[in-house]
């Protein structure tokens, strides 16, 4: 790990010399350019902050997503090119809580850079991580510090929590609110327009928690089982269980032993379903599925999206529902 940290940031000082040794005409032109569009440049990490940031700067920001379609979040590396392109921009914006393990020696070797970092999961309340079989000792207490986290961690390694923030569509206005405030801090000349915008997708997501709340209400059981323990969040808030296969990363897989005690509480639950996700497909979910001789479904975990949701111009929003619609079926 210290070796691939030292060639990260060898590679990252050689793109970002090469790329201010360009010509003073190309980047002339870039500035022009960028003036006349009026528009600020935001990258992102996961899909549902791209689509916050659209959504709320509207016409003054050009948005993009670092994460090409179908990407594991927890295993992304960046390229060179990323890195020199997220060095240029106005704001790069992701998650926090260790998802993408990356982002502290990104912000290291940009700190001189102007681009501005925006932890969109400032100010939310974690919970702790679902069962991780490689840390099934970790009993501390963080008590009233539950939404801090280590600025260390290591690639792949979400500490005592929970990552997945964004699938609860209440600690989801928190990131659309963060978002928002960086924006009309880069841009405070259309703070109207962005509190507006914010307001109406703060409206929509507290739609989709009324949604969400009255399907688990209405459901027959309580219990899913699926691929990885991506959806604490959903037993915090509406009382949903998971039987999770692999732990908050698909690659914690189960021993033998767990496995088969999964096994034996899904069979225990007469769950009738093995719920997969759109950019993880674990072959040991596979094994739980014929074992059950359950029938497959799919939940969209929202970290990235897929060639034909961009096909489809799918949002956060359309996204969910189909999840609501994926979790009617689980539950009855």
């Amino acid at each position: 790990m210290k070796r691939l940290a030292v060639f990260f940031t060898a590679v990252l000082v050689t793109a970002l010399f090469l790329s201010g040794c360009s010509s003073s005409q190309t980047a002339t032109e870039s500035n022009d350019k960028k003036e006349t569009n009026d528009q600020l440049t935001i990258y992102t990490t996961i899909f549902p902050l791209e689509d916050f940031a659209k959504k709320i700067g509207g016409d003054y920001v050009k948005v993009e997503s670092i994460y090409p379609p179908n990407v594991d979040a927890h295993t992304f590396e960046p390229s060179q090119k990323t890195m020199v392109n997220i060095a240029q921009a106005d704001a790069f914006i992701y998650t926090g809580a260790g998802l993408e393990g990356f982002v502290d020696k990104t912000k290291e070797a940009l700190k001189n850079e102007k681009v501005k970092f925006v932890e969109a999961a400032d100010g939310v309340t974690f919970i702790k991580g679902g069962h991780d079989h490689e840390e099934e000792s970790h009993e501390e207490d963080h008590g009233e510090d539950v939404h801090k986290h280590e600025s260390d961690e290591e690639h792949h390694d979400h500490g005592d929590f929970d990552p997945h923030v964004w699938l609860d569509p209440i600690r989801a206005i928190t990131l659309a609110e963060n978002i928002k405030n960086s924006l009309v801090e880069l841009k405070p000349e259309q703070k109207e327009t962005f509190e507006k915008n914010f307001e109406t997708l703060k409206g929509e997501l507290e739609q989709l928690d009324k949604e969400l709340s009255d399907t688990v209400q209405k459901g027959k059981t309580k219990e899913i089982v699926v691929a990885h323990s991506a959806y604490g969040y959903w037993h915090d808030r509406y009382g949903l269980e998971q039987i999770s296969i692999a732990g908050l990363s698909p690659e914690n897989e189960p021993s033998q032993k767990e496995l088969q005690a999964i096994i034996k509480d899904a069979r225990e639950k007469n769950v009738k379903y093995v719920i997969f996700e759109q950019n993880v497909k674990p072959k040991i979910a596979d094994i739980v599925k014929n074992e059950l001789n359950a029938e497959p479904l799919t939940l969209h975990n929202l970290e990235s999206i897929t060639d034909e949701d961009i096909k489809n111009n799918e949002d956060y929003v359309s996204l969910m529902k189909r999840n609501i619609e994926t979790l009617k079926k689980a539950l009855n």
